[in-house]
Parts: structure tokens; C-alpha cells; sequence
């Protein structure tokens, strides 16, 4: 009975199955019919969700922009007659017939290929033409985040650059992509937020220009130039050369990709002298009359036998450390080392930051290295070698930040190179403060030391970058870079550099230029200082800064001078302790002496001391705070 059951049922299930596998393709089939008669969509017309926040100056100029690109497609397979699509599409996407045809022919058995990835809203324009004109409907267009440099290579290294999946791949694109970009909310996106910079872009481009004329007067293969608010550390120019197209990003090189103030650790060379007597002053160690003989060639026997010798490009004499400074004198310098402790000097350099990242909003920033003491390489004379600026590496950024200390009195403060970020409606998500770090100099150390390097700019090595109607303190710097063949130093590559502050008595400014491997002329005095003076002025006109305001110390003999209580000397030098630079001004008259009058304020000592012989043509040094 049960066998007669199974087999009763058995064909009735088979059909059952087969009508409903029938239904099943039948669907199918009307289904594909419906789809094969509706034309294609060539573009989509999704509405462009994601939002990538802008980045600007400091004054809300456009610097880095959203916008839409286009990745054009088409379906080799279903092209009727590709010579003729070849020489309709070649136009309008800015490509030759042959390219196109090529693509489409190497593709010929698939099912699809890119003709040209982000193409802008202008050739995307054109091609739609094409499509409907000659009714393509297998060419697609698909929408792509997008960024537009409405100038270039302006501050290129600063912005960077986004990659073509909407990330930052360098500069402020890369270190602000989580602020930058947007977020999902739900089933909609929240747009991003805008970054204002720090620097201005008018005056970027006026210092920018700067820079190319020297790079093309020195021939050199890099240059870098930093112009910064010596109080608040807000940087306003950021130029690092060569840079790159950011448009066009693709076709740069490494070289031009690199950007040398934040990734290039470099021997500073003599620049760092600055650093070296601010050190011992502020220590006690040395005072503004010490004398050091400079007979062209520091020595120091160590205990073992050992001399250890550093070379002065001059036999300069008995000099003091503000002369050190001005004539840029390895000699002094070296004996200035002496009077100081290995493991001291090294802590009060690393106090000033180097050695460290400066933690400026930017990725990538090179530490540069400051030798420990204990380390194999350190030696006899590492010491006085570092205080002249070699057998130390420094950032750019480094220079720069150590520098706010002398200009701010002692206390140096964080760079930064966001002034702001603002939500899409334009309120405030973030605003820079300035981030004072602790004190490393007395305010006194700070003021004598700008005065040593305004008498740089004035009648030292500097004289090339001094503005005549503002007071501006210099150090320049020549060090022969690393050879990386021999490990040794190279014969013909140079770095050359100089640091500005200005104006002296209330600095605002500070300004460093490095030029590397400069043919020819390669002396920072020479082709750095020149810089400082052009962008200096650039930067005053620009932003307006009071001028008139820098001392004189040089006399022509032609100016009348109305005497009160006139300075005698005679037979033996006087004491000036106490006089003001108004009341020595009589004593640059006198053809017999030279007086040599350093700083602002009133004197606090002087060179020879008082009761010394005078004789003919002595030099007689007077130091105002």
C-alpha cells in the first residue's frame, strides 16, 4: 500500500517542480527584457555628500579647496567602430586619437577600462557633450573626492597634498586629515572643518620671490627661509626650495617633494655661536670685558698629550665675546667652551630644544641629534667643535624656536603653524594662544646678546643684512656639509645661513635663511645676509611695521652735535659707567681713538678699565644695557 502511495505522488511533485522552475525563468527573462530596453546612465547623479574642509591663510585666502573630479570609463566591447570613437572622445578629454585608441584596444575583450582619471568639471563638461552628440551610453563618469591649489606651489610643503582617496598625503593634509575631513552621521555626512594657517599668503608669495632670485644669483640646489612672530611663535612664511606643483603632484620629484625645514637635520655652523655665548653668559662664566686672544688657531692639550686644534679665518687679537660674535671668531669661541662643563653645556643646549621635536603641527619633523657626552662618538674636542656649530645636527624649526628665547627676554615660546580651525558655519572649533615654555635665559642675557648681534649687522660680518632705518641684530654662518661618499666633509658643498631679529630694542620679527651647496660665492655673509636685508624690508612694508627706529653708531664727521656735559679724556681713560649713548656721542668726533659703543641704555662697563694709559689710536669698547 505504502509503495503504491510513493509512486502516486512522485510525478505529481516532478510537476509541480517544473512549473514552477518554469515561472522562475520566465521572470527572469521578462526581468533582463525590461532592463536591456532602458538606456544606460553615463553619469551619476549622486549628490556630492562628503565635504573636505579648506585650508586658508591667515586671513581666510583660499589655499587648498574642494572640488569635484571625474573618472571617465567605457565598455570596449560594445564600441561599434573605435577609429571614429578614438578621434570623437580624443578631444575632448585632452588626449591624442592614437592614445585612446591604444587603451580601448589593449582592452578590447573586457568589460571595461579608465580612459583618464580625474579629469575637472571642464572636461567632464565635454565629454558629456560627445555622449550625447554621438549617443555613448557605455561611457560612464564617476564622481571623485577632489582638490583644487588655486596657487600652485605656493607654500607647497606647508599645505601638502591630498591623495586621490580623499587623504592627506603630506603638510597640513596629512597632519589635519581627521579635522579636514568629513564624518558620517547617520546616513549623511558631516562636512568637514576649515584650517586658517599661520602664514599670509601676499606675503609668501612677495617672500617667495625673494627666494627664487636667490637661488637663481647663487645657483644653489636648496634653500630655506622662515620668517616668524617673535612673540606669539605664529610662523608667517614657510619656504622651503624647490617645491612642487600641487596640481600636479604626480609629475614631481623626490627632490621637490621634500621639504628641508622640518625633514633635513644639518650642521648649523657658526650661527649657533649665538647660542654658545648665551650659554656661558647667562652662566656667569664670562662677562661683556673679558678678553680672548685669537692668534688664528684654538688649542687645548688634553691631559693625555693630545692637542686638539680648530682653525680662525682670521688673527683677529684681543677681542671680547660680543666681537666673538660680530667677526664670527672660532678662536674666542673655542676658549669660551673652555669655561664651561661637558655635561652643563650639553644640558643648557638641549634646554633650548634641540635635540627634540619642536612639535610644531606637522609630521615627519626630524629630532636632528645632540651627541650625549657618554656616547662613543663624543671626543676631546667635541665641546668647543659644537660651539662653533659642527659635530651638532639642528632642524631649521629648531633655529628658529631657539631664537624666540633671545627675543622674548629669556622665554621662548611653541611654534605654530595654525592660526585657527572653524566649523562650516564659520564658528570657532580651535584658536592658537601662544605656549610660553619655561625661562632658559635671564632677561639680561637676552638683551646683551641681541646687542652683540646688532653690532653684527652694524659693523661685523652681518653689515650686508643691516636696514638702515631699523634696528635689526644678525648672525651669519658657513658650514662645510657632510660628505656622504668620504663620511668626512666636502670640499665644494657649503651650507650658508643668517638670522635676523629685528627691531633690536622690542623684537618682532625673526627671520633665518639657509642656502645649501651655492656655487661660487658661498660665505653666509656674502648670499644670506643680502636675503634678510630684501625680505626684512619686504616684511616691514608688508605689515606696516614703524621704522626710524635704529641706533647710529657710525659717524661721518659731518653732523653737529649740541654739547652739554662734554666726555673728557685724557691722559688716562675716564670711568663711563652711568652715561647714556646721547652723552658719549662727542667721543666719535676724536680721529685719535676709536670707540667702539655697543648696545642701547647706559653703560655698564667698559674695555679698557678706567685709570688705563691712553695711547694713539687705542680702542676703547663701551657696553650699554
Amino acid at each position: 500500500m505504502a509503495g503504491e502511495n510513493d509512486s502516486f505522488f512522485k510525478p505529481i511533485i516532478c510537476k509541480i517542480i517544473l512549473v514552477l522552475a518554469g515561472l522562475a525563468v520566465l521572470g527572469i527573462i521578462v526581468q533582463f527584457t525590461r532592463l536591456a530596453f532602458i538606456p544606460v546612465s553615463t553619469f551619476s547623479n549622486q549628490e556630492f555628500e562628503k565635504e573636505r574642509g579648506s585650508i586658508v591663510d591667515r586671513n581666510g585666502a583660499p589655499l587648498a579647496v574642494q572640488t569635484m573630479f571625474y573618472d571617465i570609463g567605457v565598455n570596449p566591447g560594445k564600441i561599434k567602430n573605435e577609429e571614429t570613437f578614438a578621434e570623437n572622445m580624443a578631444m575632448a578629454l585632452g588626449m591624442s586619437k592614437d592614445t585612446v585608441l591604444s587603451i580601448i584596444q589593449s582592452r578590447r575583450n573586457s568589460n571595461f577600462v579608465y580612459l583618464k582619471k580625474k579629469v575637472d568639471q571642464g572636461v567632464y563638461t565635454d565629454v558629456k557633450a560627445v555622449i550625447d552628440d554621438y549617443d555613448y551610453n557605455y561611457v560612464t563618469a564617476d564622481k571623485v573626492d577632489g582638490r583644487i591649489y588655486p596657487n600652485h606651489s605656493l607654500a607647497a610643503h606647508l599645505i601638502g597634498y591630498m591623495g586621490s582617496e580623499g587623504k592627506g598625503m603630506s603638510g597640513i593634509e596629512y597632519s589635519q586629515q581627521d579635522i579636514l575631513s568629513s564624518k558620517q552621521n547617520g546616513d549623511a555626512y558631516e562636512a568637514g572643518k576649515n584650517v586658517y594657517l599661520t602664514i599670509d599668503a601676499n606675503l609668501q608669495y612677495k617672500l617667495e620671490q625673494i627666494a627664487y632670485e636667490t637661488m637663481a644669483e647663487t645657483q644653489c640646489e636648496s634653500m630655506m627661509m622662515i620668517a616668524c612672530e617673535a612673540t606669539s611663535g605664529e610662523i608667517l612664511s614657510y619656504i622651503s626650495l624647490p617645491e612642487v606643483d600641487l596640481n600636479d603632484y604626480g609629475s614631481s620629484t623626490q627632490e621637490q617633494q621634500f621639504d628641508h625645514i622640518r625633514m633635513e637635520a644639518y650642521e648649523p655652523g657658526s650661527v649657533f655661536k649665538i647660542f654658545t655665548v648665551s650659554i656661558l653668559y647667562d652662566e656667569g662664566r664670562i662677562k661683556q670685558e673679558d678678553g680672548f686672544l685669537c692668534d688664528g688657531m684654538y688649542e687645548y692639550k688634553i691631559p693625555r698629550g693630545e692637542t686638539i686644534r680648530i682653525k680662525c679665518l682670521e688673527h683677529h687679537g684681543w677681542i671680547t665675546a660680543r666681537d666673538a660674535i660680530s667677526l664670527s671668531c672660532n678662536d674666542a669661541i673655542g676658549q669660551i667652551s673652555d669655561r664651561i662643563g661637558e655635561d652643563e653645556f650639553i644640558a643648557r643646549i638641549r634646554g633650548l630644544g634641540f635635540g627634540q621635536k619642536t612639535g610644531i603641527e606637522l609630521s615627519g619633523e626630524t629630532p636632528a641629534l645632540v651627541k650625549d657626552t657618554s656616547s662613543s662618538m663624543w671626543s676631546a674636542r667635541s665641546k668647543p667643535t659644537i660651539a662653533i656649530g659642527q659635530e651638532i645636527t639642528v632642524s631649521a624649526l629648531q633655529m628658529v624656536q631657539a631664537a624666540t628665547a633671545l627675543a622674548n627676554g629669556g622665554i621662548p615660546v611653541k611654534l605654530s603653524v595654525i592660526s585657527k580651525i572653524t566649523n562650516k558655519d564659520g564658528t570657532i572649533y580651535y584658536e592658537h594662544k601662544p605656549e610660553y615654555k619655561e625661562r632658559v635665559f635671564k632677561k639680561s642675557t637676552a638683551d646683551y646678546v641681541l646687542s652683540c648681534m646688532e653690532t653684527t649687522s652694524l659693523r661685523g660680518n652681518g653689515t650686508r643684512a643691516n636696514i638702515s632705518d631699523i634696528s635689526i641684530g644678525t648672525k651669519t654662518g658657513t658650514a662645510q656639509m657632510a660628505d656622504k661618499n668620504t663620511r668626512g666633509y666636502s670640499d665644494t658643498d657649503y651650507l650658508s645661513s643668517c638670522i635676523g631679529v629685528f627691531p633690536t630694542d622690542n623684537p618682532e620679527i625673526i627671520l633665518y635663511v639657509v642656502i645649501e651647496k651655492a656655487k661660487g660665492e658661498v660665505y653666509g655673509g656674502r648670499i644670506a645676509a643680502p636675503v634678510i636685508q630684501k625680505a626684512a624690508n619686504e616684511i616691514l612694508d608688508h605689515l606696516g611695521m614703524s621704522r626710524g627706529g635704529a641706533a647710529s653708531l657710525e659717524h661721518n664727521g659731518m653732523i653737529t652735535i649740541q654739547r652739554g656735559n662734554t666726555v673728557q679724556v685724557g691722559d688716562v681713560v675716564p670711568d663711563f659707567t652711568g652715561l647714556n649713548k646721547r652723552e658719549l656721542s662727542p667721543l666719535l668726533d676724536r680721529t685719535d681713538l676709536n670707540i667702539n659703543i655697543n648696545g642701547s641704555g647706559w653703560v655698564t662697563s667698559q674695555n679698557p678699565e678706567p685709570g688705563t694709559p691712553v695711547s694713539e689710536n687705542m680702542t676703547i669698547g663701551l657696553y650699554l644695557e
